[in-house]
């Protein structure tokens, strides 16, 4: 089996989803995992496929017609096998306070430094209720290598919660099954 891993960007409008999993499903392709959103009026996602290895080039063919009607952009990529699965653990964190510019930029260079990668990240700034203002709100998923204690990086992550003036949890993962 090929793994592909599509990104896709367009207008936002219905059908978009039904148009790109009608043609992975004639391919005899299987739409694995996806994250997808609509994002100021545009409809934008990734998407892992996997597919018979037969199938692989003429799915990436039938995706061109998409692309010419002007529904969706696709990139295509073919994955490489799967690493080997390592001593990481995966932990939760969460980010919640006033939005201002940075926030992902300090803790992900946080993150960075001791090797910690972000498995998954959602963000949202939204009007807070009966305030006015506007918060941040942050859920990452993070694979954390065997190297780092889970306590230097809870503290380190706290210390920078203050810093930026958000409140930063991190707790570990219960179902490492992703």
């Amino acid at each position: 089996m090929a793994t592909l891993v599509l990104t896709v960007i367009g207008d936002d409008r219905s059908g978009l989803v039904d148009a790109l999993s009608g043609v992975i499903a004639d391919h005899g392709g299987n739409w694995d995992k996806s994250r997808m959103a609509r994002l100021a009026g545009k409809f934008a996602g990734i998407v892992m496929v996997t597919v018979p290895d037969a199938a692989a080039d003429a799915l990436i063919a039938d995706l061109e017609p998409l692309e010419a009607q002007g529904l969706l952009d696709i990139t295509v990529e073919r994955a490489a096998a799967s690493p080997k699965e390592d001593d990481s653990t995966l932990y939760r964190m969460e980010i919640f306070g006033l939005d201002h510019p940075g926030i992902i930029h300090e803790v992900s260079h946080a993150l960075a430094g001791r090797q910690v990668s972000i498995e998954e990240l959602s963000t949202e700034a939204r009007s807070a209720p009966m305030a006015g203002d506007t918060v941040f709100e942050a859920h990452a998923l993070l694979r954390v290598p065997a190297g780092v204690s889970s306590e230097d990086l809870t503290e380190s992550l706290e210390r920078l919660g203050e810093e930026l003036a958000v409140d930063i949890d991190v707790a570990r993962e219960t179902d490492q099954t992703s």
